[in-house]
């Protein structure tokens, strides 16, 4: 593939929108942001090369377990032919002018960052070899370079990087067409298995997390919400509370009676609750236990889970009163004309996101500025909210972006930071909010139920003719669905299937949802390829062949556009998937396999689960080959891990997870009522990528959707029963 290829957009182009240029500093040479004072040794630039040869790269973006703290330096180190052993990785500050939209979420990082981050690490490349030609006094075109060093190639001399980069300070920005971005023929370590960079802090115990942050003349704050969501406070025995050993202040703060809303960028909502502020966590927390609160629920959520689905089957029973969001051809023709018509309706729980570290943040507020330690998946907008909520400018406020323990878009809201900054206000001291567990769980952003009522239509050669989805979603004003609870318009089957009718009902739910690892597609293609195996068994087909059909001809829908269908790449995974897992080979019995396919955020991704059912529903999962095409690989260590946590994270989900509410307060508390897949019950997980001739899109979030259904799709192979509601306890399955 060519660096055209590669490319995307015009240098020029980006520097233009970015602002990005070249400083230079007395200690080495830095990329970073035009007009910006030159930096000393270790000041927030991309790249900066000191004179020992050491070479410092800031990721932009949070890491919260996804790896891009070594996968976006990677990308720079690979087009500045560093070698990767001089490299040390450091967290960019938060800083919009320079560094531009720093977040994490939708497997967006990589993708995102791919071109800007060639630039980089091209553009001082290039800089270091016009130094070189200037020293030197010979032509530039008689340069290149090795890992670290550049070479001039009919003399043989040598030169580092760190000793050529003190003398880079005069050197212009080199123009688009002085760039050279290598071919992936050349790549020294994109594609290779390369160590994160925090895992030495990981396995030694060091305190790298949000958890983990201090600052000098810190206190310790526990903040009690109203079981009933969007409860706030009337009254509290706080005298009795400031009186317990090591509490330094107790107190109410009003907050809003409503329930939160997922609004990143505009939301200042803060929850009515009492504040607990001692001299360590567990004075806060032993305070907690003898706290009494008097709430007003006038305002808060009356949820009844079981009230939610007994209202969604009656939705679809229900004709009227149904919303079209989506027509093609003509279905009603379709399903008069079909042999055979299939109708199911599947179904899926409230989830918690239930990352290992439960929110927390350390805030330090004043008059005049604000600043903040936190694991957030979008520190630029925390930066924005607090702006509103403390009527402060935006550059009086510092976000400090800290490695979070697991995310899964848990982290994208960043409510908890604003009750940090709103207790430390108070205070007037700095102040680590920290979470419990069962904070955690009951005012998650929940991952939301979904119903839907399929049908297809099956022709008399056995083709899907005609598809109907009724999508029932809760709603907390009757006009649109809650956050992951509607449908997204999909290439598949939305654009192939000939005959398509998509309707919607809304029913009542006041509950937060927001957005759960894959957000919609880890419900719907539970659904979708549960059905199509539905189907493929109506239609006396394998189920490999029904679904490679169901595709249709080879094609990309947008040319260009990563975030479309292409059927020749989801051929590919299905096709490498099922050789690799054996499909249609004899099983002894009670095993099954079962096959997934499914397209989200850039990655086409197709599994294959081999199950063992017993007669008692007892269910052994022993194997999961997973084949994805993503595009380039940037770190294949780092991919094969979020693939690998996706079928576990996807496991878990699937075999036992739910929220239930009763009278708008959530039931489950803690991982004993909540469990989290153990490891005798982990299967056998191998993950192939195939090689692709296309750029890197993110690997945390597309490998989850199949596994669902391919471990569906192989109990009812294995069992004759077909699961169409998760968690598979519902109906009886116990995952051992």
């Amino acid at each position: 593939m060519s660096s055209g290829q590669l490319g995307g957009i015009s240098r020029r182009a980006f520097i233009r929108c970015s602002g990005l240029g070249v400083a230079m500093s007395s200690s080495g040479l830095s990329v970073m942001a035009a007009g910006a004072v030159a930096p000393v040794s270790g000041l927030n630039p991309y790249v900066l090369i000191e004179a020992d040869g050491r070479i410092v790269i800031s990721a932009p973006n949070p890491d919260v377990g996804q790896g891009v703290n070594t996968s976006l330096p990677m990308i720079v180190a690979e087009f500045l032919d560093a070698d990767w052993a001089d490299v040390e990785v450091q967290a960019a500050p938060i800083d919009a002018a320079r560094y531009g939209a720093q977040f994490a979420g939708g497997s967006l990082s990589v993708r995102n960052r791919w071109d800007e981050l060639r630039t980089m690490g091209a553009t001082a490349r290039e800089i270091l070899l016009r130094t070189a030609a200037q020293q030197w006094q010979v032509p530039h075109t008689e340069l290149t370079s090795e890992p670290s060093v550049v070479v001039h190639t009919p003399s043989g001399r040598r030169g580092s990087y760190g000793e050529l980069a003190t003398f880079a300070q005069a050197q212009p920005v080199p123009g688009e067409s002085d760039l050279r971005f290598k071919d992936p023929s050349e790549f020294r370590f994109l594609g290779t298995r390369v160590v994160n960079a925090a895992a030495g802090d990981i396995v030694t115990g060091k305190p790298i997390f949000s958890i983990d942050v201090t600052v000098p003349d810190m206190v310790f704050a526990t903040y009690v919400k109203c079981p009933q969501i969007g409860g706030v406070p009337k009254s509290a025995n706080l005298d009795q509370v400031r009186a317990m050993p090591g509490v330094l202040d107790a107190f109410i703060l009003s907050g809003d009676a409503s329930p939160p809303s997922f609004d990143l960028r505009n939301s200042v909502h803060v929850a009515g609750g009492i504040a607990i502020v001692g001299t360590n966590t567990w004075a806060a927390l032993k305070a907690r236990r003898v706290l009494q609160v008097e709430w007003d629920t006038r305002g808060a959520s009356t949820d009844d889970s079981s009230a939610i689905e007994s209202m969604a089957v009656e939705a679809m029973a229900n004709e009227s009163g149904r919303n079209e969001l989506q027509r093609s051809g003509d279905p009603e023709k379709a399903f008069a004309e079909a042999r055979k018509v299939l109708s199911a309706q599947y179904s899926t729980a409230f989830i918690s996101h239930a990352q290992l570290e439960p929110q927390g943040c350390v805030a330090h507020v004043t008059d005049s500025r604000a600043e903040v330690w936190t694991s957030s998946q979008t520190p630029g907008f925390a930066q924005v909210t607090l702006s509103k909520l403390l009527r402060l400018p935006a550059e009086a406020i510092t976000v400090h972006q800290v490695r979070g323990g697991g995310g899964f878009g848990r982290r994208l809201s960043n409510e908890y930071v604003r009750e940090a900054a709103l207790i430390a206000r108070r205070v007037g001291r700095p102040v680590k909010l920290q979470w419990t567990r069962e904070d955690d769980m009951a005012f998650d952003f929940f991952r939301a139920p979904t119903f839907y009522g399929l049908q297809g239509a099956l022709n008399d050669d056995g083709k899907l003719t005609g598809w109907r989805n009724h999508v029932v979603s809760v709603s907390a004003d009757s006009e649109t669905a809650n956050y992951g609870a509607g449908y997204r318009g999909k290439d598949f089957p939305d654009r192939i299937i000939p005959n398509l009718h998509v309707s919607q009902t809304l029913i009542p739910s006041a509950t937060p949802t927001g957005a759960w690892r894959a957000p919609e597609s880890n419900v719907y293609a539970f659904a979708e390829q549960s059905f199509l195996n539905e189907l493929s068994a109506a239609a006396g087909r394998d189920h490999r062949d029904f679904l490679l059909a169901a595709l249709g001809e080879d094609r990309w829908f947008e040319q260009g556009d990563l975030g479309r269908l292409n059927t020749s790449r989801a051929r590919g995974v299905i096709n490498a998937v099922t050789e690799a897992a054996g499909w249609g080979r004899s099983l002894i019995q009670g095993h099954g396999l079962g096959l997934g396919f499914y397209f989200s955020h850039a990655g086409h991704v197709a599994e294959v689960a081999e199950v063992s059912v017993s007669n008692d529903k007892r269910v052994t999962v022993h194997k999961v080959w997973v084949v994805a095409d993503l595009g380039q690989i940037v770190n294949l260590s780092g991919a094969e891990n979020q693939f690998q946590g996706s079928v576990v994270d996807g496991l878990s989900a699937l075999a036992g997870q739910q929220i239930g509410f009763r009278n708008g307060a959530a039931q489950e508390s803690n991982f004993d009522q909540y469990p989290l897949l153990r490891l005798p019950q982990c299967p056998e997980i191998t993950v192939r990528f195939l090689e692709s001739d296309y750029p890197p899109s993110g690997a945390g979030e597309p490998g989850l959707p199949p596994l669902a259904p391919a471990v569906g799709n192989a109990i009812f192979n294995a069992s004759g029963h077909r699961v169409r509601s998760l968690p598979i306890s519902r109906e009886g399955f116990t995952v051992v």
